[in-house]
């Protein structure tokens, strides 16, 4: 069972991921649905499993850098892990409706 503060610390997280956006998609990478998993350890190490739109993306090591980035300066995270997984593969299914109405889709 997760505590509180590791609640607090994945909510955090969470609104830091809201500030990386897909160069290509005026949406940030979470309502984009890229973020599969956001894993954290009892030393507040974060793990971050995503995905991207494409897998021949030009810019993904940009991506995985912002993320770390923006992980990295939640106040009390102490690591930051990217995994890029493409199982299963992204599709527009996963955005959020603010996303899909972002981009006209609904």
């Amino acid at each position: 069972m997760e505590n509180k503060e590791t609640n607090s610390l994945e909510q955090d997280i969470i609104t830091a991921l809201h500030q990386v956006y897909d160069p290509e998609v005026p949406v940030d990478i979470y309502e984009l649905g890229l973020i599969y998993g956001i894993d954290t350890d009892k030393d507040n190490n974060v793990t971050i499993t995503m995905t991207l739109t494409a897998p021949n993306c030009p810019i993904a090591d940009q991506v995985i850098e912002d993320v770390k980035e923006a992980v990295l300066d939640v106040p009390g995270t102490k690591d930051v892990k990217v995994n890029l997984v493409f199982e299963p593969e992204w599709n527009i299914d996963m955005m959020s409706e603010a996303a899909k109405l972002e981009l006209n889709m609904l």
